[in-house]
């Protein structure tokens, strides 16, 4: 979490959805803890032989003064300038403009003009991972600055280079030139951090520096759909603004943690607050010394996770395992012969029992071995061979409405064929094939799963659809063999999804 020398940073807050699996975030909103650019969102990497880190707190004393003086030494305040462009506000007086950027009314047509730049200064927190001056923190931190500061526990300043930065795992790597060995702390075992254990957190909140706080691990295994990766330690030790980036400590004096983001309806702590765990870091931080950039591993799929009512559509008796919606051409998914509508049962061996399991999996998977998938196809699991690749930085993992060729029907939709009318009106790419949604009856089974106009009906069930017919058909096909629902393929802003439609 981050402060702005003009402003508190606002907390950028993410909706999660109120059905999500318990064993995912209940929150309703997650803030993340951003730096003042406003921007979104590693066992030590070369144990160096001295000086010797290393501590175990005393038992039953009731104080962690001891293990505070052994760590805090090494934690650091990260200082940030920069330049952003001001903007005036379309609309005068907007209140919302700093939540929306470039200075626009979203209800207003009109375009916000800009300004001459602004300096900004942010702050964050950091701590030192190798005596030769190697600091991590959050890439939010860091941001779009200029200038970087790193400002050791008592007081001296240096100025820092930017060895690499990671936005999807929200991790950064920093590099000051000194001439004595700096105190460190190294890096535990987070996978052996338990919910229950005691955590100690220290960092630079609201700029005032050097502040420790105390407190459990609440849960494991967090996803606060704040990126592809999440798998976030929540912990109750009070992190506010300025926290972003400091160290997460267990009572031996490591780090299985850096704090990261909270959940907070106004910004400030309210005792929920998530920690990327130090296992999930430690390769990164690896890649960013060596090389300067994240390499992560790339299957070339989009999956989405299983509700009772997909996995019935499917066959499946339970809903673990990761739905393909879209299988990238020229992938390694593609050349191994996965197919849309495949569930993705395992990988390596490794049961896959949510979607994130899989990403977690195949992006700290190695490229150019050969692995074994296990899909579950035609009510039967299949084994395919695969070998992936290097991640690609593509982003894919595709009207008449006075008279739609289908009535709204037990579905509770109006369809209508895709003529280039219908794209230009509702901004659909040429490549995109299936049926028109241009009505939504509220009540109904399509409009409570948040079907809208302008989404495309691209499958029913595994079938490609090219017209109203095609749904009406595999409707018809759904009822007499007395199944529940209708399993169907929606593209929205060029993204695919299967949902489950309700026919009882």
């Amino acid at each position: 979490m981050t402060q702005s020398n003009n402003e508190l940073t606002h907390s950028k807050q993410l909706q999660l959805s109120e059905n999500r699996k318990v064993r995912r975030s209940t929150a309703a909103m997650v803030a993340a803890i951003m730096a003042g650019t406003g921007s979104a969102a590693w066992a030590l990497l070369e144990k160096p032989s001295s000086p010797k880190s290393g501590y175990v707190a005393p038992v039953g004393t009731g104080s962690y003064a001891e293990l505070v003086e052994h760590v805090k030494p090494a934690v650091v305040n990260i200082s940030v300038i920069g330049e952003r462009m001001a903007t005036i506000p379309s609309t005068p007086g907007f209140p919302y403009q700093k939540y929306f950027g470039q200075g626009r009314d979203p209800n207003s047509q009109n375009q916000s003009h800009q300004r001459p730049s602004q300096e900004f200064q942010a702050v964050g927190s950091g701590f030192i991972v190798d005596p030769d001056g190697y600091v991590v923190t959050n890439s939010h931190v860091i941001g779009k600055g200029d200038q970087v500061t790193v400002i050791l526990n008592k007081g001296k300043r240096y100025p820092a280079k930017v060895v690499g930065k990671d936005s999807k795992l929200d991790l950064a790597l920093l590099k000051i030139e000194v001439d004595e060995a700096l105190p460190y702390v190294e890096f535990g075992d987070s996978d052996r951090a338990r919910t229950g254990d005691r955590v100690l957190a220290i960092g630079n909140p609201f700029g005032l520096g050097g502040t420790v706080t105390t407190g459990i691990i609440s849960a494991r295994g967090r996803d606060i759909q704040s990126g592809p990766y999440d798998d976030y330690i929540q912990v109750d030790a009070p992190i506010n603004q300025g926290n972003s980036g400091g160290p997460l400590f267990n009572m031996s004096g490591q780090v299985v943690g850096i704090n990261t983001a909270i959940f907070s309806p106004n910004g400030g702590n309210v005792g929920i607050g998530f920690s990327i765990p130090a296992k999930q870091a430690e390769p990164i931080l690896r890649q960013l010394r060596e090389q300067g950039y994240v390499e992560r591993s790339w299957l070339g799929v989009q999956i989405q996770g299983l509700t009772p009512e997909l996995a019935e559509s499917l066959g499946l008796k339970n809903e673990t395992g990761a739905l393909v919606s879209n299988v990238v051409a020229d992938s390694p998914a593609a050349e191994a012969g996965v197919q849309v509508g495949d569930v993705i049962l395992s990988f390596d061996s490794t049961e896959i029992i949510e979607t994130k399991d899989l990403t977690k999996i195949v992006a700290g998977s190695a490229r150019s071995t050969k692995t074994k998938l296990q899909v579950w196809r035609n009510g039967k699991a299949h084994p395919l061979n695969v070998s992936l690749k290097k991640m690609k930085n593509s982003g894919v993992i595709a009207l008449d409405q006075e008279k739609p060729e289908v009535e709204r029907g037990k579905l509770g939709l109006a369809l209508a064929s895709l003529t280039p009318e219908a794209r230009q009106r509702y901004r659909l790419a040429n490549d995109v094939r299936g049926v028109l949604i241009v009505d939504v009856r509220p009540d109904s089974p399509a409009g409570r799963q948040g079907l809208r106009p302008g989404d495309v009906i691209s499958r029913v069930g595994l079938n490609e659809i090219n017209d109203p017919a095609d749904v009406a058909k595999g409707l018809k096909e759904v009822e007499e063999n007395e199944k529940n629902s209708i399993l169907v393929m929606i593209n929205r802003g060029g993204n695919e999804r299967f949902i489950a439609l309700d026919l009882v």
